[in-house]
């Protein structure tokens, strides 16, 4: 990956931008803005995954973002805010990308558990795991009980996560247990306020 230019952006830059944070499919709803924001160091141990595979192909790609910004002096691990980026293709084009912590939200669950659920980052938080590094997140608190995250959070944590070298069938593999039917009313729209971070990725984009 070819970085050709990086801005960093501050930690209250970056809860600033958490706050305008809608849901995909209820744009009026801005599901963190009256939520206690912070960037914390947590063990992955803490951390509750979602969903049942990690890819491959992500996860090696979020290797290489790791290089490129240590390249750049920027560890993939300890943001202390969010960084844009702009990477050239090997066709000349250039394009602009956000990257950000990874986003946990605090979510009690029927029986009264509290769970620390990895809304975002998944594959980082897991390379993270691989290179034995508590990672920085976002550690977000007090989300509207109306808006959990859109899936519940694995009772086994991280025992048992499938590494796949392709997406699965969703016929035959559940990815995720979702919260209700129509689970993307519960989908926080990252993209709405952060660049190239929600859609379709090419290997040069940013990892989830």
């Amino acid at each position: 990956m070819d970085i050709i230019a990086l801005q960093r952006h501050s930690a209250s830059e970056l809860i600033a931008k958490l706050k305008e944070v809608p849901l995909l499919k209820q744009p009026d709803v801005l599901v963190y803005q009256q939520a206690l924001i912070s960037l914390e160091e947590i063990h992955t141990d803490c951390l509750n995954p979602a969903q049942n595979y990690l890819w491959l192909q992500e996860l090696r790609k979020t290797q290489e973002l790791r290089w490129s910004l240590a390249a750049q002096g920027v560890d993939l691990f300890k943001l202390d805010g969010y960084v844009t980026y702009t990477v050239r293709r090997e066709d000349g084009s250039e394009e602009e990308y956000a990257l950000y912590p990874p986003i946990v939200e605090e979510s009690v669950e029927a029986d009264g558990t509290l769970a620390l659920v990895i809304n975002d980052g998944m594959h980082r938080l897991y390379l993270a795991r691989l290179e034995w590094m508590v990672p920085q997140v976002a550690y977000i608190r007090g989300v509207p009980k109306a808006y959990p995250y859109y899936a519940y959070p694995r009772r086994e944590g991280w025992a048992g996560l499938d590494l796949l070298a392709e997406n699965p069938d969703p016929r035959v593999y559940l990815k995720k247990c979702h919260r209700q039917r129509d689970n993307k009313r519960l989908y926080r729209d990252f993209q709405a306020v952060f660049r190239n971070v929600g859609r379709s990725r090419s290997s040069l984009l940013t990892p989830r």
